[in-house]
């Protein structure tokens, strides 16, 4: 133990030395948990996905609509060409060792997390270290937000980033990561704070488009359990509130080849809007599923958002309310790249809708329901 502390320890100085700061003002206070570097081994898998696995609208209960049809259903001809409700997409996988043979199971709490990839979990004063192994035929990374991290971590292709920190197809590259004070709650904050992280190749989104995302959560040394969890919470939740823009994927030629051979665009803003996913998690209409909790619970939930000028969305619920930054609400803004913390006691048990209150977003597909058991 005293061994991978001391490892933890060096390993934070580096990155803090790097960062200009001195580790002497982000230890721990004596007296609680000893830090640690905290492993994880990640890979980046290309997958079919389907934003409609159940292949209705859940969330109206009835069948297709011509609206629904436009994003949920395949044309292969015709004036209106579709590709429909699945495409070739890429995310994150977390696996149980360097190997990368072995995915590690996924538990029912987190089966909502849907297209997300794997929680990356710190307490304030951690080291985070991910092996990553790129397993797609693209070029991604791990950029991740909140935490502090050397040049060689940044996972960024913009001007100033280290090209060494991008992995091209089966490449692997280590990151390594450090929760900071400012990493964590502040001083008006709960136990636990959320940030995002993503694939930063390409700084116009492609490769976040292509499903490349996932949330971190840092915990208060003194409110952490001993797997980084906050210890005053029952139930965590994470949601994405992301238009995913297919046309801006890199897997769009390769959809269009699979999906619609000889293919022609008669009507090229028809077929650009029918590839423009609506989603909570990667689903839409409804389709989304694990978003359950029992009345009385202390449920924190952690909203992400994404996108472009159009990544403007309201998460709304019914039924409950729920306090963020010290006030009640059952709406929470969200713009892209923005990660929240709501905290809900449900008193009121149901199967509610959870959706985007922006009524066109609404209205094509951005709806969920979540389930408060008696």
């Amino acid at each position: 133990m005293k061994k991978d502390v001391r490892k933890s320890l060096l390993l934070a100085a580096s990155l803090l030395t790097l960062a200009g700061c001195s580790i002497q003002d982000h230890i721990p206070p004596s007296g609680t948990p000893a830090v640690q570097t905290r492993m994880y081994y990640i890979a980046a898998e290309e997958v079919v996905w389907n934003y409609v696995p159940e292949g209705r609208n859940v969330f109206s209960g009835e069948p297709f609509t011509k609206m629904d049809s436009v994003f949920a259903v395949r044309s292969p001809s015709g004036p209106h060409p579709r590709i429909g409700s699945s495409y070739l997409k890429a995310r994150y996988v977390e696996y149980t060792d360097a190997s990368f043979t072995t995915p590690k199971p996924t538990t029912p709490e987190w089966t909502h997390l849907g297209i997300l990839g794997p929680v990356i979990r710190a307490v304030v004063g951690d080291s985070v270290k991910v092996v990553f192994k790129n397993k797609t035929s693209i070029t991604t990374s791990i950029h991740v937000h909140g935490l502090l991290y050397p040049k060689s971590s940044e996972g960024s292709g913009n001007s100033s980033g280290d090209p060494a920190s991008l992995v091209a197809p089966n490449g692997t590259h280590t990151y390594q990561f450090f929760a900071r004070n400012e990493s964590g709650p502040g001083p008006n904050q709960g136990s636990s704070v959320v940030w995002v992280y993503h694939s930063g190749v390409n700084f116009t989104q492609t490769d976040m488009y292509a499903g490349l995302v996932g949330a971190i959560v840092v915990t208060k040394r003194d409110m952490a359990t001993a797997d980084a969890r906050p210890k005053d919470v029952d139930r965590e939740l994470v949601t994405l509130y992301n238009i995913f823009d297919e046309n801006e994927s890199p897997y769009l030629k390769k959809n269009i080849a699979t999906y619609l051979p000889g293919f022609t665009n008669p009507n090229p803003a028809d077929f650009m809007m029918s590839n423009k996913m609506h989603s909570i998690n990667g689903y839409i209409m409804g389709n989304l599923p694990g978003l359950t909790m029992n009345k009385g619970e202390h449920v924190r939930w952690y909203l992400l958002g994404l996108g472009d000028v159009q990544g403007v969305h309201t998460a709304h619920w019914h039924g409950n309310v729920s306090v963020m930054s010290q006030r009640n609400t059952d709406v929470i803004e969200l713009l892209p790249a923005v990660a929240v913390v709501a905290d809900m006691t449900p008193d009121d048990p149901g199967k509610w809708a959870f959706h985007c209150h922006v009524s066109n977003h609404a209205a094509v597909g951005m709806d969920s329901f979540y389930t408060v058991n008696p």
